[in-house]
């Protein structure tokens, strides 16, 4: 599945995670994961070291919905380079860093209070 073809088209509580993958929706997806307004996504990320402006691009284009990005940083929380947080702050999304159990339940919470949210959450084993 390419990084732009839609996994899923709406919004969805994870149910579980882990094994370098998500369950959702009554599916199961084998990598990581973007979640927009418009739908869930692939994302072809496997570490905190590949999140670029490039490789959050879905997110900048839908701004307009998204009042803040959960970032999962796989097992641990950790920081995102620079250039993301800078990018994230012209578009006017606001950015929380957590490992990507916190930004999964956190999604979950935050979807049930239908809140203007988007998570980039990246696979762990």
């Amino acid at each position: 599945m390419s990084e732009k073809g839609s996994f899923f088209p709406g919004r969805a509580p994870i149910n579980a995670y882990g094994n370098g993958g998500f369950r959702f929706a009554e599916m199961s997806h084998p990598r990581s994961l973007l979640l927009l307004p418009s739908g869930i996504y692939a994302w072809k990320v496997k570490s905190l070291n590949q999140v670029s402006k490039a490789k959050l691009e879905q997110v900048l284009t839908e701004r307009e919905a998204i009042e803040f990005l959960l970032l999962g940083t796989g097992d641990t929380q950790l920081i995102p380079p620079a250039s993301v947080t800078t990018a994230l702050e012209k578009a006017d999304i606001g950015l929380e860093v957590m490992d990507t159990g916190a930004a999964a339940r956190t999604w979950n919470v935050l979807l049930g209070e239908n809140r203007a949210v988007a998570a980039a959450l990246i696979a762990v084993d």
